[in-house]
């Protein structure tokens, strides 16, 4: 396994990062035996940073793996509160069901812009505060917007930024891939822990793993990837990937047996954009929500490469 250090953190983190929000309720929904005993796998391969979030609902999975684990382990999480009194309590709920007396990294969640941030400045500042007593070693925001980065780059009082970046630019919100690799580089020349996410496109780009993965792990300004996988597998592929080795026949073609299916997230405005782009004509808007009106979808990705709200996934 590859590592680095995080910005000026002087946190390091192996260069893949375990996802955990493929694990929970939220996606794949393992029982906890056996989301545990994946995330447990990771570690012994060498991975050492877990990203999670309250919204997942995946801390006891990674309470459960770490039982008897001797060995560092570097967990991530964020949380949507704006009020110092909303962050101190998700703050006090990871340590707790974490079993940690400390949070390696806690951001704020998916800030959308520089307007958004400063919104949050008192969770932000409550952040630093949590930090001088030492329950937080680092402080930061993960966005899927340029504009975010690009600010949050020449802020001191933002450590690590986790930013949505693939090779097709599916999902950033306010600018296209161009731009956003420009604010992480500008983010790099500042210092700041860059760790990105949805390298696969929130599952849309799985068609072309191979060189979705290896567009993330090749960037110059990540010092590490999120990845989420539900299976051993899909964690090897990614490894070899991550490691510059071919992948045997035999991995490939039990990860192209995986059953997969469209999914789409709750914040959907069945604004209608994926059902004019679906080759199939299989989408509809229904009571204001997209949803497959028939069996025979391609998983081809069309939908979610459309969709401005970036809410269709393929897990």
């Amino acid at each position: 396994m590859q590592y680095q250090v995080l910005g000026n953190t002087g946190i390091s983190v192996s260069r893949l990062c375990f996802g955990a929000l493929t694990l929970g309720p939220l996606q794949a929904n393992l029982n906890l035996r056996e989301g545990a005993a994946l995330l447990r796998y990771a570690l012994e391969q060498g991975i050492n940073f877990i990203d999670t979030a309250k919204l997942y609902g995946t801390y006891g999975y990674i309470k459960k793996a770490l039982e008897g684990w001797n060995k560092p382990v570097i967990i991530a999480s964020k949380s949507y509160d704006y009020t110092k009194e909303g962050m101190a309590a998700s703050l006090e709920e990871a340590r707790k069901g974490l079993n940690r007396d400390y949070v390696d990294i806690f951001m704020l969640h998916e800030q959308e812009s520089a307007l958004t941030l400063a919104g949050h400045r008192a969770a932000l500042e409550y952040l630093w505060e949590a930090k001088s007593k030492g329950i937080v070693k680092a402080v930061g925001v993960s966005t899927h917007a340029v504009e975010v980065v690009r600010v949050a780059a020449l802020r001191d009082d933002i450590e690590v930024i986790h930013p949505l970046v693939n090779y097709r630019g599916l999902g950033i919100i306010d600018g296209t891939l161009p731009q956003m690799l420009a604010a992480l580089q500008l983010a790099h020349e500042h210092g700041k822990g860059l760790y990105g996410m949805k390298a696969i496109g929130g599952g849309n780009l799985l068609a072309n793993l191979k060189e979705a993965l290896e567009f993330a792990f090749n960037n110059p300004y990540l010092h590490s990837v999120a990845v989420g996988c539900k299976m051993k597998e899909e964690l090897d592929f990614n490894i070899l990937i991550l490691e510059g080795k071919s992948i045997p026949a035999g991995l490939s073609e039990k990860l192209e047996s995986v059953p997969r299916k469209l999914f789409f997230e709750d914040w959907c405005t069945g604004c209608g954009a994926c059902v004019e782009k679906c080759p199939s004509a299989l989408l509809e808007v229904r009571e204001n929500k997209a949803r497959l009106k028939a069996d025979g979808c391609l998983l081809c990705g069309y939908c979610g490469a459309a969709c401005p709200q970036f809410a269709i996934k393929v897990i």
